[in-house]
């Protein structure tokens, strides 16, 4: 691995990419501390104090930090996730939609821009909603949060919210275009990390204190050791289905006649589900916060995490999504109908049909284990932890968002290295890379 970490200096491309997306990060993390005006900031602080462990403190973790003390980056990029998933929706259901899908790179780039119209709008309703919610919002002590409220406020709050969210999701895009890894997974990967120091210092306070003995924070690190073990694991596994590629000449030439696999990762959606699901969850949850109304507070309530109702609410979905995003990224039909076109076979499993139908199944049986795994990770930790009142960024969530994006894009400087014939960071095998 230090000889991969050597090479990557024999880059000047590859370095050029880590540094742009470094800088990067350093703009957003800035930008996640400057305060929205019109907030009285001690109020505020002192409200999320107390919200820690419930949906606005993941919401906060999720923005890095950035909605405990209002920044321009409070709504984070959770609107943009939002949009993509109501985006990938309509595209089954809408035919123009679908059309545009299988347009290439032609298409891709019209829905994409469908994605930013949308996190505009669904960011502009959440500001909305926001700045109502400020306005009837106080502190332990009784003071108001919103220094003076009205329309002006809110008009100035809506568009400095929506201007950030918009910045936010410009900066991820250039990331992936002009950086290493995927942008918007590491502008959440950020957001998470930058409250590891916070974590850190917490827990010796509560140790120092005794509310936290060092028994139980020793069962705590060996637990997060196990569960990123158990991620790492995982992430890693592939089932491989052997192809046999039939002998045939073309002219003088033979091609053909070798014998290699077909991967398929046991998690092929990745971070996507706990993102998506999260984000689905946060969105009517974090508007019920914000609004003083008595059936308001008690949605609100209900959608805790760690309570049973957050916790079967958040699995549906994580399984849902995992199904969803494998489906929408990986087509059996399209992987055994290139096979046939040249010539590869699965062994004792007739071309065409027959191997669509054998790689959904063999597909379908590795996702659920898949969405199985990615629910005991993000929930069972959750719930532990939140039963003995541990800060929650501690949770399986932030531990699969962390340790997965960091393995993809390991992943990205692994293949930018070997295509370059550089050893990688690993001599034995790879790492390996979403789709």
């Amino acid at each position: 691995m230090l000889e991969g970490l050597k090479n990557i200096s024999k880059i000047p491309e590859l370095q050029k990419r880590i540094l742009f997306t470094f800088i990067l990060l350093a703009v957003y993390r800035i930008g996640a501390h400057v305060p929205t005006p019109g907030i009285d900031t001690a109020a505020l602080a002192a409200f999320f104090e107390q919200a820690k462990g419930s949906l606005l403190g993941l919401f906060d973790m999720f923005a890095g930090g950035a909605l405990s003390n209002l920044s321009v980056f409070a709504l984070g990029i959770m609107p943009y996730i939002s949009a993509s998933i109501i985006l990938q929706l309509l595209t089954v259901a809408i035919p123009y939609l679908e059309k545009l899908s299988k347009e290439g790179e032609a298409g891709r780039r019209k829905i994409t821009q469908y994605t930013r119209y949308g996190t505009v709008v669904l960011s502009l309703i959440q500001g909305f909603g926001i700045s109502i919610g400020l306005e009837n919002m106080a502190g332990p002590t009784g003071a108001s949060i919103v220094i003076n409220t009205g329309w002006a406020f809110r008009l100035m709050t809506v568009i400095t919210l929506t201007a950030g969210t918009a910045f936010i999701m410009w900066l991820g895009e250039q990331i992936t275009e002009k950086g290493i890894g995927n942008g918007i997974s590491l502008i959440i990967f950020a957001g998470i990390v930058c409250r590891g120091p916070e974590a850190i210092i917490n827990t010796f306070r509560l140790l120092a204190s005794g509310e936290m003995g060092i028994f139980f924070i020793i069962i705590l690190i060996l637990m997060m050791v196990l569960v990123v073990g158990v991620i790492v694991f995982v992430e890693s596994g592939q089932r491989r289905i052997p192809v046999q590629y039939a002998k045939r000449v073309v002219g003088r030439k033979m091609y053909g006649g070798q014998s290699t696999h077909l991967p398929l990762k046991v998690n092929t959606a990745g971070v996507i589900p706990p993102i998506f699901a999260s984000s689905i969850i946060m969105f009517p949850a974090t508007i019920a916060n914000f609004i003083p109304h008595p059936w308001m507070k008690s949605v609100a309530s209900l959608m805790i995490p760690g309570r049973v109702g957050y916790e079967m609410l958040y699995v549906a979905f994580i399984v849902f999504f995992c199904f969803f995003y494998t489906a929408v990224t990986f087509n059996p039909v399209d992987v055994a109908d290139n096979m046939k076109k040249y010539g590869g076979y699965v062994p004792g499993i007739r071309p065409g049909k027959k191997t669509a139908e054998y790689i959904d199944n063999v597909l379908t049986k590795l996702t659920f284990g898949g969405a199985i795994y990615v629910s005991a990770v993000c929930v069972l930790p959750s719930i532990m932890i939140s039963s003995f009142n541990v800060p929650f960024y501690f949770g399986g969530t932030a531990l699969l968002i962390v340790v997965g994006v960091a393995l993809d894009t390991a992943g990205q400087i692994e293949t930018h290295l070997l295509t370059r014939q550089y050893e990688g960071f690993m001599k034995k095998g790879r790492i390996a890379r979403r789709r």
